[in-house]
């Protein structure tokens, strides 16, 4: 359906170029954080994010309110709903499962879409509005009349693996469930093994929000026991949650904290690790430089080690150093890691600048 996708950091920059007078629709699988990183965006700049989910609503009644007598005048008018807002400040509006709706509440869609008003009542000025969309053979849908459609900027979402793998450790899932989906991108969004558009019927298969209830559950776990590996199961499906468990019982790959922490413990291991197992500690360090407010002594010891490990790579582990080095100059989904290494460490920057222009 779209013809433009977006990733987290995307759709962020998006929405500040983007005028509140004009509509968004985000088109993307179920599960993938839609209403989490739209809700937190506009919280973080004082607005309330009001959730309206459409599959739910019987008839436009729910949308626009419920009729009512005036008696001083004589004329039906509509009560405002429970979610409208009577202090006169911008909301953002936030249409989910649109097309999901019945046809008769998205006729009410298409005046809120085009004119902000709802039963004659307009939103407040500087209010927005933003839905979202499954797409796939897989979900059971209503068409959208293509006039609807042309009231909103349409753009696919979807959120890269270290975009949640960033989200998972600022919100503070299980170490576990992280270095599964870092070791294993794979099963971050579906089953690897399943067909493109498969009817699974209630045969679970892994999605972003399956995976923190996972999570949820892991906290405080320390025995994987055959009931834990059935609640699992009934998550994220039992391909999965087997992948999960047998990656917990393996042996994990060094954290970003560890290197980070205690670089000359672990450094025959590093020396020891191929490739793509080097890639999944560098992403792991410029996590840890995202997420911790590093001060003080712990602050020097990253420092010093993030140098160290580098020049380690450099000499011994080259590939493994421009993949490093490009995680620096992308920018992007490391801004505070980014900072921290131009802030603490100017002499590494520019030897990672040219390290990446030399090889290109």
């Amino acid at each position: 359906m779209a013809n433009v996708n977006i990733n987290t950091t995307e759709l962020r920059a998006l929405l500040d170029l983007t005028p509140a007078d004009q509509n968004i629709m985000l088109v993307g699988n179920h599960g993938i954080g839609k209403s989490e990183i739209l809700t937190e965006y506009f919280s973080g700049k004082g607005m309330t994010v009001v959730p309206l989910f459409l599959g739910q609503m019987s008839d436009p009644g729910d949308l626009i309110g419920i009729p009512n007598r005036n008696d001083a005048t004589g004329k039906t008018e509509f009560m405002p709903p429970y979610w409208f807002p009577l202090d006169g400040k911008p909301i953002v509006l936030f249409l989910d499962e649109l097309n999901r709706a019945r046809p008769e509440v998205l006729q009410t869609i298409m005046d809120l879409a085009l004119n902000r008003k709802l039963a004659g009542r307009s939103l407040p000025e500087g209010s927005r509005i933003i839905s979202a969309v499954n797409a796939g053979d897989q979900y059971q849908l209503t068409d959208l009349d293509p006039a609807l459609v042309s009231r909103f900027n349409v753009v696919g979402f979807r959120p890269t693996v270290q975009e949640w793998l960033l989200w998972a450790e600022q919100v503070g899932m299980d170490g576990r469930v992280r270095d599964f989906i870092r070791e294993n991108p794979l099963w971050l969004d579906k089953d690897p093994d399943a067909k493109e558009g498969a009817d699974t019927g209630l045969d679970k298969t892994p999605d972003r929000r399956g995976w923190k209830r996972v999570s949820d559950i892991l906290q405080g776990v320390t025995e994987i026991t055959p009931v834990v590996t059935k609640a699992l199961s009934a998550i994220v499906g039992p391909k999965a949650a087997s992948a999960l468990v047998g990656s917990i019982s393996a042996h994990k790959i060094l954290s970003g904290r560890e290197v980070l922490q205690n670089l000359e413990k672990h450094i025959t291991t590093l020396r020891g690790y191929e490739l793509h197992q080097l890639s999944v500690v560098n992403d792991g360090i410029f996590r840890h430089l995202e997420v911790e407010k590093l001060t003080g002594a712990a602050k020097e010891k990253a420092r010093k080690n993030v140098e160290a490990y580098f020049d380690f790579l450099a000499k011994e582990k080259k590939e493994a150093a421009a993949h490093f080095a490009n995680l620096y100059v992308q920018h992007g989904t490391y801004p505070n890691a980014i900072s921290f290494l131009a802030r603490e460490c100017p002499v590494l920057t520019m030897t990672m600048v040219c390290y990446v222009k030399s090889i290109r």
